[in-house]
């Protein structure tokens, strides 16, 4: 298994892609806390992962509060001993118009994905000093390479999150901590499901490869950026996007 004896954080992890992570990296040997502010959906996560014979634990947390956020990083430790891996999953949208948008659009979409993302790193920071190794991984989109109509919040974030990637990527390289991001296109998600198919089969004729993706597109992704088969990988943005952004 690649993540055998790995510890990994997964925010946003009780459903969506942060379910669908959780699990995997569960399947590949890891030992994984669950993070998200749903708990009864977190704990469901957590008990299936624990009928399968994963080690597994939940923790009650909003990462727009270093508090939170801090006594989660301090779960994991009590609860495994390390932290090898952060999946920097939670993320919110809230969309609008620039000249419709409100304050509090904007300010809650930046407090979540980007300086949520943040509050998440530094919380984990001491453990993976004192390791001398980590592997974090942010969540982007494509909508931060190339922005949206009506996401200016959401694409101000996600570009937010290359630019700290590849920043931190180079300020923790030297204490053995690679930092990664994963740029998702169209993934068929529970929002995707309550949009109306004909904007859906416009999704699909915007992207080569024919089809939208799904969770465990972008899960394989954080399996191998969160492996040592990705030893040699840091700083980079990996599209799962079926070639949207070419």
């Amino acid at each position: 298994m690649r993540l055998e004896g790995k510890v990994a954080v997964v925010t946003g992890g009780a459903r969506g892609i942060g379910k669908e992570v959780a699990g995997r990296f569960a399947d590949e040997g890891a030992r994984v806390l669950v993070a998200d502010r749903d708990e009864p959906a977190g704990r469901a996560v957590v008990e299936e992962m624990t009928v399968r014979g994963r080690p597994a634990h939940f923790a009650a947390v909003d990462v727009t509060v270093p508090a939170d956020v801090e006594r989660c990083a301090g779960e994991a430790m009590a609860r495994f001993g390390r932290i090898d891996v952060l999946i920097n999953n939670a993320g919110i949208t809230a969309d609008a118009w620039a000249a419709k948008m409100t304050t509090e659009q904007w300010d809650r979409v930046i407090a979540v994905n980007l300086t949520g993302a943040f509050n998440c790193i530094r919380a984990v920071l001491p453990a993976m000093f004192s390791q001398g190794s980590g592997s974090i991984i942010n969540a982007s989109s494509v909508v931060g390479v190339y922005g949206n109509i009506g996401q200016a919040n959401y694409a101000a974030t996600k570009a937010g999150i290359i630019g700290m990637t590849r920043a931190l990527a180079r300020e923790l390289g030297p204490r053995g901590i690679r930092v990664n991001a994963v740029a998702p296109g169209f993934i068929a998600t529970d929002m995707t499901a309550k949009v109306p198919e004909k904007v859906l089969d416009l999704m699909r004729a915007r992207t080569p490869l024919g089809r939208l993706g799904v969770p465990a597109d972008v899960a394989a992704a954080y399996v191998f950026l969160a492996s040592d088969e990705a030893a040699y990988v840091t700083g980079q943005v990996l599209g799962v996007d079926g070639g949207l952004v070419i």
